[in-house]
């Protein structure tokens, strides 16, 4: 009888040649989390974004490497989101976003599984998926850096990667072109179940919602409607729309939520699937519809 490995290995490998698999989204997090906590600065962390680009390496995108220092409360500190972009023929973009970083918590084992995990995985899948389909539009996948606050959640100490490339992106134009983005965070969870973020872009959020609907997903995308910060906001305060694709009840009573009980046995590669399979139907269905040069639709 061949291992469990061997069996999720499989699967993965015929899952792929139909197109998203959430096997393989589990076992990219997987390497992730094999680094042990990955804090903004750490060995962990910069082994983590050679592994990111040298598998990006392996796809038809262009990479940047988009370096700068974070003014933090523990002081300068540097650090570096990672952009794929798949380009389209159209002029126009959408962007698929999450962040990689895991939260800093001296003293204690924090591999951050689904927080900082799960979206590290999911867009590794997203951007092989990506690499072997035709587009109308530009696709980017971007990891940020520096989600996590250093210290104390607060304007500014938390979204540093996000923050950083909304302003850069307002300057240089990308902004404009943007049709939405869609940020993914806390998505790998057994028991998914995604919240209808509060801050989100209504049309976008819940055309989201009628596809995983349609789909046979339904359960897992809920009514339940709860404000949380993440890394949409700087894009939404910019003009963009977004919608934050979340978890937040991991564990009962969300008693996993940063601890070291954040580990891989939580996740499942159903949960990956679910998303990835949503997002890529709404960019199936994105290709056929019109939109004004600010992000709107007609």
């Amino acid at each position: 009888m061949p291992s469990a490995k061997a069996v999720v290995l499989v699967y993965a490998s015929l899952a792929s040649a139909a197109g998203f698999s959430g096997a393989s989204a589990l076992q990219y997090t997987a390497r992730a989390v094999a680094l042990g906590p990955r804090p903004p600065g750490s060995e962990a962390h910069r082994k983590l974004q050679t592994y990111i680009l040298s598998e990006l390496r392996r796809f038809r995108c262009q990479v940047e490497q988009d370096a700068f220092t974070a003014r933090t409360p523990l002081g300068p500190l540097p650090m570096k989101n990672i952009i794929a972009r798949f380009p389209g023929a159209s002029g126009r973009a959408v962007a698929i976003t999450g962040h990689y970083d895991t939260k800093s918590m001296p003293g204690r084992t924090f591999v951050g599984a689904n927080d900082g995990g799960s979206s590290t995985g999911f867009l590794l899948e997203m951007a092989r998926t990506l690499s072997t389909r035709p587009r109308r539009h530009d696709v980017y996948l971007v990891w940020f850096d520096g989600e996590e606050a250093l210290v104390q959640w607060s304007e500014s100490d938390s979204l540093y990667g996000s923050r950083h490339l909304a302003r850069r992106w307002s300057q240089d134009g990308t902004l404009r072109r943007l049709i939405a983005l869609i940020n993914v965070d806390m998505i790998g969870d057994r028991d998914l179940g995604l919240v209808r973020e509060a801050f989100s872009t209504l049309w976008l959020r819940e055309g989201i919602w009628q596809i995983a609907a349609e789909l046979g997903y339904g359960r897992h995308f809920l009514n339940d409607v709860v404000e949380i910060e993440d890394d949409h906001l700087p894009f939404l305060r910019a003009g963009v729309p977004a919608v934050n694709l979340i978890d937040f009840d991991y564990g009962p009573g969300h008693s996993w939520w940063h601890t070291e009980r954040d580990t891989l046995d939580k996740l499942s590669a159903r949960s990956f699937q679910v998303v990835g399979d949503v997002i890529l139907e709404w960019l199936r269905r994105l290709e056929r519809e019109n939109h004004s040069a600010h992000g709107g639709r007609q």
